[in-house]
């Protein structure tokens, strides 16, 4: 047991120390402050119909907590999801294996770090909560017990899978980056659809928000007095709030079966580790190296010519960016693996063959996540492969350097993009092909910025799940490519962000070739 929980004190000293943590903790917390709008807000995160909930006790820890369990299962897995890599990466992998440590104990131990780095922001966003509640309610009693109970119910057995779910993927898929964003993304995507049709079935929701959904809902059909389904929605709803009207929610009053299936799902969580222990490769990750025989030709030695240094041929300077560019085109192209392409081609076709609404509002955003995975790392690559040195001391590193590989990623993006531009343009959309061609600047050059700054491939990667889940979800304010509402003002808004992001580029990176 000793060894168990060293294993998971450093690992979460460790990562509760990194960058990446105190960023996404830095995000979270700025997200998590919108989750309850402020009184004068012209948006909503809950309503159901035209009702949204009266500011007490039970509102804000309810709505809280779900869209937490939400939000950060999203968040988190990305978080996460290297504790193995990180051990394989720094060698500690095969210090654990040289113990007496089980299979079990080490992915436990991962399991639990996971469990209390997701704990931790939970914890944050938690007191958060109860301070935006005496700075917004109207006079309603604090009671502490609303906000523990769906905390405690639905937030922490939804982070707990989670944590599981990390494991699992970095176990079996670890190799493929590419390959846990897309199956993780779709794999939350279907969690979301799932609708239960009866009380019995809220045990199977693994965020735990359905019941509460259905809760609000049965609230506003007794105020109304209908029999008619009301339209809730959970996300950003921009406008229409002065016409809302605020009914009562007092909490749940949770079923012993729904109580006792959160607890299921942690033992089932467990039950998984341990089924898939005997699985794990134990940090035995040697490559089959394939051992050739060359014939070793000798040579009889040669007397050595006089070399007229007239006769050679005189070096020539070529400043060209076309070389670095179709040197960064192929990198792109050729990261990942190859059959990844076939996903690509399909979402080719689709934005040439679906209706226009739907190919731009639905396959384009998913067909550009899918290149996270190139954007992520396209101007850090020389920082991981420890050659930046080299690449800094190039001629005109900015101008030549950077800009191909920004350059090379906005192609990239406009090739897999050019079945609906071509199709805009017949139809003298012109609009909407500027909006493409924009958005695809903006999300290449958010990479690049966030990349420079971070210096790692996290911070995007977690902020650009985000920004595709929210917009195949219709949340038209995070809307980067004008599939909701490409007008004028748009366009001069992601224009302004555009230029933004320039600047910042240009003088991080020319502060850090300075320091460097």
């Amino acid at each position: 047991m000793k060894s168990l929980f060293s294993i998971i004190k450093s690992d979460y000293l460790q990562r509760t120390r990194s960058y990446d943590f105190l960023v996404t903790l830095c995000v979270t917390l700025a997200i998590a402050y919108t989750f309850v709008p402020e009184p004068n807000a012209n948006y909503s995160t809950i309503r159901i119909g035209n009702y949204i909930g009266n500011y007490n006790s039970a509102w804000f820890g309810y709505v809280t907590a779900i869209m937490t369990s939400i939000f950060l299962s999203l968040v988190g897995f990305y978080l996460i999801n290297s504790s193995i890599k990180t051990d394989i990466e720094t060698k500690v992998g095969q210090i654990v294996a040289a113990t007496s440590i089980s299979n079990f104990k080490y992915l436990f131990s991962k399991v639990l770090s996971n469990f209390l780095v997701l704990v931790t922001i939970v914890s944050v966003v938690f007191a958060m909560s109860i301070v935006l509640f005496f700075l917004y309610n109207d006079g309603a009693n604090f009671e502490l017990l609303q906000f523990i109970k769906p905390y405690l119910l639905i937030t922490i057995p939804a982070m707990f899978c989670i944590a599981v779910l990390a494991v699992i993927f970095e176990m079996f898929i670890g190799k493929y980056s590419v390959l846990q964003n897309v199956v993780f993304f779709f794999l939350f995507l279907s969690l979301m659809v799932f609708s239960p049709k009866n009380e019995n079935q809220f045990s199977l929701d693994i965020f735990g928000s359905k019941i509460v959904m259905h809760h609000l809902e049965k609230t506003v059909k007794e105020i109304t007095n209908s029999d008619k389904k009301q339209n809730l929605t959970i996300g950003y709803t921009v406008g229409g709030v002065e016409k809302s009207k605020e009914f009562e929610f007092n909490g749940i009053n949770f079923s012993t079966s729904f109580i006792l299936s959160r607890f299921l799902w942690i033992l089932l969580g467990i039950l998984c580790i341990g089924i898939i222990s005997p699985l794990f490769h134990r940090f035995n990750t040697k490559e089959r190296l394939s051992i050739k025989k060359h014939k070793v030709q000798i040579e009889a030695p040669s007397v050595l010519k006089e070399i007229q240094v007239l006769n050679l041929p005189i070096a020539k300077k070529n400043y060209s960016l076309f070389p670095l560019l179709k040197t960064e085109l192929l990198l792109l192209f050729r990261k990942g693996k190859k059959w990844l392409w076939i996903l690509n081609i399909i979402g080719m076709v689709l934005l040439a063959f679906l209706p226009l609404k739907t190919a731009h509002q639905i396959v384009l955003p998913v067909l550009w996540f899918l290149q996270i995975s190139r954007l992520s790392d396209l101007v850090i690559k020389e920082m991981i492969n420890k050659v930046h040195y080299f690449a800094f001391s190039s001629y005109k590193p900015i101008r030549r350097l950077l800009f191909s590989q920004v350059l090379s990623g906005i192609i990239l993006l406009l090739l897999l993009a050019l079945p609906l531009l071509i199709r805009f343009v017949i139809t003298f959309q012109l609009l909407e092909v500027l909006s493409i061609i924009l958005g695809s600047v903006f999300i290449v050059l958010l990479a690049t910025s966030l990349g420079i700054l971070s210096k790692r491939k996290k911070l995007f990667e977690v902020l650009f799940f985000m920004i595709a889940y929210a917009n195949i979800n219709r949340i038209a304010f995070l809307d980067y490519f004008g599939g909701f509402s490409p007008e004028l003002l748009y366009v001069l808004k992601l224009s302004s962000l555009i230029v933004f992001l320039i600047l910042s580029v240009f003088l991080t990176r020319n502060y850090q070739l300075k320091s460097n």
